[in-house]
């Protein structure tokens, strides 16, 4: 149970408020096999249910992209984009992320809860909260200190990007 309540805690006090997007071509398809795009995310993804990562899959990263990273955040929480989980150091070649996995190389960011791990989606009750998963290819490994603010690691991570691509779920309780 501490698990979720700290969840709600980080996802109701939220990120630092919206935040422009650096404007990016879509190139990269991204998928999961738990939930379609624009589609419910399972329970067991959120602080309700095991709270582990979904498993994830991507293609058509641009040739000549040196890392790829991921973020996932909520611009609905109610104090701003709530940052879920940032994966940076993703090989150029890696198509796929498994459930609760982050493959030997790559680097987990702390995210808005604080954590440099997966928090899964714990809105508050009412509407249904968006989930942007966000997968980036990078011209080089973003300049970002291990203990950075997730919005400035996000920041970093756009700024080094050449193109994204995003699924999108949904998530309410």
């Amino acid at each position: 149970m501490a698990v979720g309540l700290t969840g709600l805690v980080g996802c109701s006090s939220g990120g630092a408020g919206p935040r422009e997007e650096r404007a990016l071509p879509e190139r990269i398809a991204v998928s999961s096999a738990a939930f379609g795009a624009g589609g419910a995310i399972p329970r067991r993804f959120s602080c309700a249910g095991e709270n582990v990562s979904p498993p994830l899959r991507w293609s058509g990263v641009p040739d000549g992209t040196a890392a790829v990273a991921l973020v996932v955040d909520d611009p609905d929480a109610p104090r701003g984009t709530f940052v879920h989980w940032v994966v940076v150091g993703l090989g150029p070649a890696s198509a796929r992320l498994g459930e609760g996995k982050v493959p030997a190389g790559a680097r987990q960011l702390p995210n808005s809860a604080g954590k440099a791990a997966w928090t899964g989606p714990c809105p508050p009750s009412g509407p249904a909260h968006h989930y942007r998963f966000t997968v980036y290819a990078l011209t080089r490994q973003p300049e970002v200190a291990g203990d950075a603010d997730p919005q400035a690691a996000v920041e970093a991570i756009e700024a080094a990007a050449t193109a994204r691509g995003r699924l999108l779920g949904t998530f309410s309780r």
